[in-house]
């Protein structure tokens, strides 16, 4: 494991959002979701997120999770993403979504 600096990490800006709403995304090569996320002060931002074994399209809107929002923009085919949606592989390697237990406010930074 390659070993960094503070200052590395300082540069990744890994912010709280919420979760307006949730799309399915048929054209995604494997199944995945697009989700909407307001990030505060950041301004709302669009991504996908394979994340369809461990949550239904329905449970997702007003869940707090945690994304990059200072990588460039992803073409994902038609789909423009502007930050990273943040996770764990299970045992089976389907994605469990990063989120905080008790709510903050949307746009704070992982300290």
């Amino acid at each position: 494991m390659e070993q960094i600096t503070w200052d590395d990490f300082e540069k990744v800006e890994l912010r709280v959002g919420t979760i307006l709403e949730a799309f399915e995304f048929p054209e995604a090569r494997r199944p995945a979701y697009k989700l909407k996320v307001d990030f505060g002060e950041f301004g709302i931002k669009m991504s996908s997120a394979q994340i369809t074994k461990h949550y239904t399209l329905e449970e997702l809107p007003g869940k707090q999770i945690v994304g990059v929002i200072n990588f460039p923009k992803k073409q994902i085919g038609k789909f423009m993403s502007e930050f990273l949606v943040t996770g764990f592989a299970d045992e089976n390697g389907d994605i469990v979504l990063t989120a905080v237990q008790s709510k903050v406010p949307n746009g704070s930074k992982l300290v």
